[in-house]
C-alpha cells in the first residue's frame, strides 16, 4: 500500500483519507504494511488528521519486539535477501575438491562434529531462553447493535469507551447500516489475552442498557 510522501500534507492526508474506513493498512491486525508506514511518518500526525493520528497511536502501543515480529516475515526485501546467500553447493562440484571427503566416516572427526553441533544447540538454547516472551495479544471487532433507530450512536460509542481495562486498548470504529434506518457500531479493540475476558468485556458493554441490544464478536484474531 503506497500513499506518496508520507512527509507531506499531501501523503499524510491520503493516508487519513484510507484509514477512515480501515483499521490497520492491510487486514485485520498488525502487519508489515502498518510497521513500515509508522516507520516512514517518523512523527504522529497532526490532530487535523484524526484517522491517522488514531491509527498512528494504536501502532505505536505495541512493543519494538511486536512491531519487528510483524515486519520480519512479510517484507519482500528481506524475503528476497534469504535467496542472495553465498552460493555453497557449486563449489563441491570443483574438480580439485573430488580427493575431499566431507562426509568422511572417520570416528575421531564424528565426535569433534557432534560436540561442535551439540555446543551450538546449547548456545541457540541459551540465546532463546534469554530473549523477552511476547505478550500474547488478540485483535477484536465487535459488533454492538442499539435498540431502534432512535438510538444516540455516539453517545453509545462514549459509554462503550468509558470501558477501561488493563491490557485492553480501543481502536477505530464506524457505523454500518443494518435494516430500517438502524445502524450497528463497530468497533475494534487490541487486548492482552492474560489480563482482559472478552466476557467480561462484552458483559460490561451489555451493561449499558439505555443504549445497547446486544454485543457480538465480528472478528477475533490473535496478533
Amino acid at each position: 500500500m503506497s500513499f506518496g510522501n508520507l512527509k507531506t500534507d499531501a501523503g499524510v492526508k491520503q493516508l487519513n483519507n484510507f484509514l477512515a474506513d480501515n483499521s490497520y493498512i492491510s487486514g485485520y491486525q498488525l502487519s508489515s504494511a502498518d510497521v513500515e508506514t509508522f516507520n516512514a511518518l517518523e512523527k504522529a500526525p497532526s490532530s487535523n488528521y484524526s484517522h491517522a493520528l488514531r491509527w498512528y497511536n494504536h501502532i505505536k502501543s505495541f512493543t519494538d519486539a511486536e512491531r519487528k515480529a510483524a515486519g520480519t516475515g512479510a517484507c519482500p526485501l528481506k524475503a528476497g535477501g534469504a535467496t542472495t546467500t553465498a552460493p555453497a553447493k557449486p563449489a563441491a562440484k570443483d574438480d580439485d575438491d573430488d580427493d575431499v571427503d566431507l562426509f568422511g566416516s572417520d570416528e575421531e572427526e564424528d565426535a569433534e562434529a557432534a560436540k561442535v553441533r551439540e555446543e551450538r544447540l546449547k548456545a541457540y538454547a541459551a540465546k532463546k531462553s534469554n530473549k523477552p516472551a511476547l505478550i500474547a495479544k488478540s485483535s477484536i471487532v465487535l459488533d454492538v447493535k442499539p435498540w431502534d433507530d432512535e438510538t444516540d450512536m455516539k453517545a453509545m460509542e462514549d459509554q462503550v469507551r468509558t470501558i477501561q481495562m488493563e491490557g485492553l486498548i480501543w481502536g477505530a470504529s464506524k457505523l454500518v447500516p443494518v435494516g430500517y434506518g438502524i445502524n450497528k457500531l463497530q468497533i475494534m479493540c487490541v487486548v492482552e489475552d492474560d489480563k482482559v475476558s472478552v466476557d467480561l468485556l462484552t458483559e460490561k458493554i451489555q451493561d449499558f442498557e439505555d443504549f445497547v441490544q446486544s454485543v457480538d464478536i465480528a472478528a477475533f484474531n490473535k496478533i
